[in-house]
């Protein structure tokens, strides 16, 4: 017998009263709007607008010369779109590619929750961005801020027969779990205001939403492409032959830890077992709502999921949600990841449409040099012969294309010389984070420094045949987790400018965190520690042994925690 425990009396942080006091997340949104002296907005407001689906941010790169200068900081907000399960119509795409030139920096940011990001936008254009955004009938609301987020799912039909379905239950998720303020429509779409007689509210939610953000990811075996154990909520689709009848609940993962804080640490999620497809909706909506009633709100860096979990206990959590959805979870079915990165190239759905994976590196759409991802994007978009499919490795597929299309697709491709082969193992399998020059959380680089690592890691692995071993790498400029680092294969975890801790040991499958090996490593050192450990793989591993499972064999690093199942 479970004694379940009634909810704790949390004395509320700074955030919490924010929000408490927003009226739904308006705060004073429209008068920092309204402010023509500065270029950022209200310090309350900036935890509000994110769940509107940006953030401040500063271009750091000009903070030392500006305050030379006696400027304030080079004030700009990244804005992004909820997009379900990454599907983007071409008419999206190419309004998308338009407000990147129009009010970004010129680029599109394919993230890791399979969602658009635009950088650099300044604050006079922020509701422009905004109403544009809201004219292809997609949104920003709820892409970040303490609420569900984006939801995630495979999106290559050429994978599974089940992709379609589950994408589509992804859309039903997040659209179910949406704010229902009124506050986003006020404030960016100029709607009329409420009177003093109406008042919003949040059935799922309450007045002070989540006590953090919260994630939710759909995966078809035997592909792990949205790492589904790094999620709040992790649902994994089962079948009987090509048909989906449920699927397996895991819960309470989570990448983000801080340095210096050992009650902060990335967690995998518990499987806590098997769900019909029927109850999936219900038992989804009560798990929020349990993480919403006893989820900590006085400390922000303890109150995800994971952290309750580990609190409560998970069988307590578990029989909390059975108890409140009267749903009775069945035990897990049996299931099998072979991988967590992209698949690249042809693949046919099962309707004969036709999908091509795609490499783009670390998600930034952008023309370099003779390389012109961009432009050709934009020609593929104006002649509709494709949609646009984001992955959860910052990858594209081009999805839903007949037959005869199939040509025009890689002419168009080769004409702008965007090429799916010939991308070396590490290469393809990467994951950068935006970090600086962005990022206020950052102390190290990450998207812009790791091509031109893994340049020099592609020497070494050349030295020893081993340029097409698919090896999983992920950099980061803080502890956070935003690029998953502790699913590498090889972490790097940035410290201080130029210097990584770097972490081994990582399920290829995401079945399993990596553990740290070296801490304030530079780039010399980084690359001395690699070639001496891809030196002995070349020479020491198992037939089929992957990178990670070998730093563990070997010792180098113990391993770290693993999927538990309930």
């Amino acid at each position: 017998m479970i004694n379940l425990p009634e909810p704790t009396e949390w004395k509320p942080s700074p955030v919490e009263l924010i929000k408490t006091n927003s009226r739904f997340l308006r705060g004073t949104i429209l008068d920092s709007l309204d402010d023509e002296t500065t270029g950022s907005i209200a310090s309350d407001d900036t935890q509000l607008i994110k769940f509107h689906g940006s953030y401040q941010q500063t271009d750091r790169d000009l903070d030392a010369e500006r305050k030379k200068q006696k400027l304030e900081p080079l004030y700009s907000f990244m804005i992004r779109a909820r997009v379900p399960a990454g599907i983007a119509t071409a008419d999206q795409w190419l309004v998308f590619d338009r407000l990147a030139d129009k009010y970004a920096n010129g680029t599109l940011k394919l993230t890791t929750r399979q969602a658009f990001q635009w950088h650099g936008v300044f604050k006079r254009n922020l509701k422009k961005t905004m109403q544009g955004i809201h004219s292809t009938l997609l949104d920003t609301i709820a892409a970040c801020g303490d609420v569900n987020r984006n939801v995630m799912a495979t999106s290559n039909e050429g994978m599974s027969p089940l992709v379609s379905e589950v994408a589509a239950f992804a859309k039903t998720i997040s659209d179910h779990l949406l704010p229902k303020t009124t506050a986003y429509h006020e404030i960016w779409l100029d709607k009329q205001l409420l009177t003093e007689e109406q008042q919003d509210e949040e059935p799922i939610y309450g007045k002070t939403y989540l006590p953090r953000k919260f994630k939710i990811a759909l995966a078809v075996p035997p592909y792990n492409d949205t790492d589904v154990f790094a999620n709040d909520i992790g649902l994994i689709a089962i079948a009987d032959g090509d048909t989906l009848i449920g699927y397996n609940v895991a819960i309470g993962g989570g990448m983000g830890m801080t340095f210096g804080m050992e009650n902060t640490y990335p967690r995998l999620a518990d499987i806590i077992g098997y769900v019909d497809k029927s109850d999936a909706l219900k038992l989804v909506e009560e798990i929020v709502k349990v993480q919403r009633d006893y989820g900590n709100r006085e400390n922000r860096k303890l109150s995800r999921l994971k952290y309750t979990l580990d609190r409560l206990g998970t069988p307590v959590f578990k029989k909390l949600v059975e108890q409140r959805s009267g749903i009775t979870l069945l035990p897990a079915k049996p299931y099998e990841f072979i991988q967590n990165g992209d698949v690249f190239g042809w693949l046919q759905a099962p309707g004969k449409k036709w999908f091509l994976g795609l490499f783009v590196e670390h998600g930034r759409v952008k023309d370099v040099g003779s390389y012109k991802l961009k432009t050709a994007l934009q020609e593929l978009a104006r002649i509709k012969v494709c949609d646009f499919r984001l992955t959860g490795n910052q990858g594209l597929v081009l999805g839903r294309i007949d037959e005869p299309d199939k040509a025009i697709v890689e002419q168009i491709l080769e004409k702008y010389n965007v090429g799916f082969s010939n991308i070396s193992g590490i290469r393809r399998n990467a994951i950068a984070c935006v970090a600086l020059n962005t990022c206020t959380l950052a102390f190290a680089e990450a998207e812009r420094y790791l091509p031109d690592l893994n340049t020099k890691i592609e020497a070494i692995l050349k030295e020893y045949d081993l340029t097409d071993e698919d090896i999983l790498i992920r950099m980061t400029g803080c502890p956070n987790g935003c690029g998953r680092p502790f699913l590498g294969e090889i972490g790097l975890i940035g410290r201080s400018p130029g210097k990584y801790n770097m972490y081994l040991g990582a399920g290829f499958s995401g079945n399993r965190l990596n553990t740290l090996y070296r801490e304030m490593l530079g780039e010399q050192e980084i690359l001395q520690e690699l070639s001496g450990i891809i030196a002995a793989f070349a020479d020491e591993r198992q037939s089929g042994e992957r990178f990670g499972d070998f730093t563990v064999r070997k010792g180098l690093v113990k391993a770290g925690q693993a999927v538990n199942v309930f």
